[in-house]
């Protein structure tokens, strides 16, 4: 054993098959999150309409919806190692495309939105088999922290990312991709580095029934089923982070400064609360923990639907981040520790789902409802509707309400 495992807690980060799938999580994710300031910047700069931004995360979310059974099966069958490392690859050239539309120009939205779908559907390979590769890695008493990092590792992208992307957009949107495509090289690089035990998997003939598998694992594990559909009604429902520009502007009053502020705070309390998880793990009393997070999720989502004050707003937005990360550490261990490898990639594959239609739909749930009957009052449904999902979760699956520990 690797006598960075035997002491904790950052030790983890000194052991190099995990420090090299970190590493190339936050590269990975530093680029992302440039990449999508810099289009949507550029894309409104040609347009000048919103609706085209919508049609940005369509792009990239549709992929995941239409390959979740493809991205499965490869998973499961090929070095996932190695099919990361392509997904950066992949990435790199569709920035260096987009570096080439800008600079050429004749980048328009068209070819800004193929490209974004190009990127999508790399990304619906990379995130499920990035996952499933954490327990080749790291013990799998060890696993839980390691989510944790691997947490980290993403919301400090979500808050260093996004300011990257608008100082380079500044200097022009070919700068900020041509950065991104070059985080991308390096994060494949990393990926590719990693060390881990060859495990060799079954190839069983591609049937409906292998195709499907994933689907009927979780249907038949209601643990992991309760888990993802907690996560997808509370996320759906409490979806208040998409109103933020109108609560920056209309009701708090705190211009493009005070948004970027709002933006910040959710993943300020993740990173935080993400960095305590790693050094402390949750060990006992999982499942009862996993529903006061939910619950603290849904009391803070209406703690910032009533603020008028900037202030308390971004305590409450910090609160609900700190609330989610723990319910996103504890459902990923879960999926990794209860999943026996050669199913890990399908049903990473299909928990991606659960959690990109959730974001996706949520923010579409909160603005269809903020046009009905008004912002506030949506957000404050949003939160109330968050609480009594738990609540109703733990009557309909009092097995995940009992779960001690993360392994049965």
């Amino acid at each position: 054993m690797d006598r960075a495992l035997e002491s904790p807690p950052a030790a983890l980060l000194r052991h190099p098959p995990f420090a090299f799938l970190w590493s190339s999580r936050v590269l990975a994710n530093v680029g992302s999150q440039m990449l999508g300031v810099a289009v949507g910047w550029q894309l409104y700069a040609l347009t000048g309409s919103a609706l085209d931004l919508g049609l940005v995360g369509l792009a990239e979310f549709a992929p995941i919806v239409a390959l979740t059974l493809v991205v499965g099966q490869v998973a499961d069958r090929y070095d996932r190692r190695l099919i990361a490392a392509s997904c950066q690859m992949v990435n790199a050239g569709a920035a260096a495309a987009l570096v080439l539309g800008t600079l050429g120009g004749w980048q328009s939205k068209t070819s800004i939105l193929i490209t974004v779908a190009i990127i999508g559907s790399a990304r619906a390979f990379e995130s499920p088999t990035m996952s499933a590769l954490v327990p080749e890695v790291v013990p799998r008493g060890r696993v839980a922290r390691a989510m944790a990092w691997l947490v980290s590792a993403t919301q400090s992208a979500r808050i260093v990312g996004p300011a990257l992307g608008g100082f380079l957009s500044a200097l022009g949107a070919a700068t900020a991709y041509s950065t991104a495509g070059a985080l991308f090289v390096l994060a494949g690089a990393s990926a590719a580095a990693i060390r881990r035990q060859r495990v060799a998997r079954p190839r069983p003939p591609v049937t409906l029934e292998t195709v499907f598998s994933g689907i009927a694992f979780i249907r038949n594990r209601r643990v992991l089923l309760g888990t993802m559909s907690l996560d997808l009604f509370a996320v759906l429902l409490g979806g208040a982070t998409a109103l933020l520009p109108v609560y920056a502007r209309d009701i708090l009053g705190a211009g493009p400064t005070g948004l970027g502020l709002l933006r910040a705070a959710p993943a300020v309390g993740a990173l935080l609360t993400s960095i305590v998880l790693a050094r402390y793990p949750l060990e006992r009393g999982i499942g009862r923990t996993l529903f006061r997070a939910v619950m603290v999720f849904g009391a803070a989502t209406i703690v910032f639907g009533l603020s008028t004050s900037l202030s308390l707003s971004l305590v409450a937005l910090s609160v609900l981040g700190a609330a989610d990360v723990v319910s996103v550490v504890i459902r990923a261990s879960l999926v990794q520790l209860r999943t026996p490898d050669e199913m890990r990639g399908r049903v990473s594959a299909v928990h991606s789902l659960f959690t990109g239609t959730s974001n996706q739909l949520g923010a579409f749930e909160s603005g269809l409802v903020a046009s009905m009957v008004g912002v506030v009052p949506s957000v404050l449904i949003g939160g109330l509707g968050t609480i009594a999902v738990a609540a109703l979760w733990m009557v309909l699956f009092p097995e995940l309400r009992r779960i001690r520990a993360y392994e049965t």
